[in-house]
């Protein structure tokens, strides 16, 4: 079995038909989608009919349920919530009610059987929370600890941190999957996860996918997205 997992697409749809063009080169089984789809890019509406187009697992992110119920204090920084939520209220008014009630339906974690010997344990970004943050840097205990409760599991993959890394141990492995539409870690490319496995083997691998960068930064001015700070942040591939 091989299977892609793909997460924090935030409307670059122009990102997502790469990555898409991509696993479709991969022969992979399945396709699972971990959250974030629609908040913070030009494109809301088509990133989200993509997702829906495939058919598959699809997990609730933060940024999902910002759509939603809108952007409480304490969950941004200050001095970036007025204009957050005016970002929202943009993405909000591109979907339709359809659109919005898939959103409310979506679930907050999966199992997914890799092999009938290995399973994933997939969420946005904890088991237990939408929103907590669990960095690459954290010790194995907080992994452990925040991460890594479902002792059936042997793989955990998660989001929302939009920086990917693998780390093994005790015999399991935690991985994240990065960005599709706007990574952190400095270089401006989409990222997802690739993991395979037969039997009580497995094998993850961090897919790096170059997109029409400055198209999608035209986009945000095509479309009189309401913060075009983000052009930066696209073209940077970090805040």
């Amino acid at each position: 079995m091989k299977i892609a997992f793909v997460s924090d697409i935030h409307g670059n749809g122009i990102a997502f038909d790469a990555v898409l063009q991509d696993i479709a080169s991969k022969n992979v089984d399945k396709t699972i989608v971990l959250g974030d789809l629609c908040f913070r890019g030009p494109e809301p509406k088509r990133s989200l009919d993509l997702v829906r187009s495939l058919n598959t697992t699809v997990l609730k992110g933060n940024a999902d349920e910002w759509v939603l119920r809108g952007i409480k204090e304490g969950e941004v920084p200050d001095k970036a919530l007025e204009l957050m939520r005016k970002e929202r209220e943009w993405t909000y008014n591109q979907l339709s009610e359809e659109d919005l009630e898939y959103l409310r339906s979506l679930p907050h974690e999966a199992n997914i059987a890799l092999t009938d010997e290995l399973t994933i344990h997939a969420f946005h970004a904890t088991p237990s929370s939408l929103f907590d943050v669990v960095p690459a840097s954290a010790s194995n205990e907080e992994m452990e600890e925040k991460l890594m409760g479902n002792d059936d599991a042997s793989i955990f993959v998660y989001g929302h941190i939009h920086f990917p890394y693998i780390r093994f141990f005790k015999g399991k492995a935690v991985a994240n999957l990065g960005s599709v539409g706007v990574p952190f870690d400095g270089l401006p490319q989409a990222s997802y996860l690739l993991i395979e496995g037969q039997g009580k083997q497995f094998n993850i691998q961090i897919q790096r996918v170059a997109y029409d960068v400055e198209k999608t930064v035209q986009r945000y001015e095509d479309v009189g997205y309401p913060n075009l700070n983000m052009k930066k942040v696209i073209q940077n591939g970090s805040l």
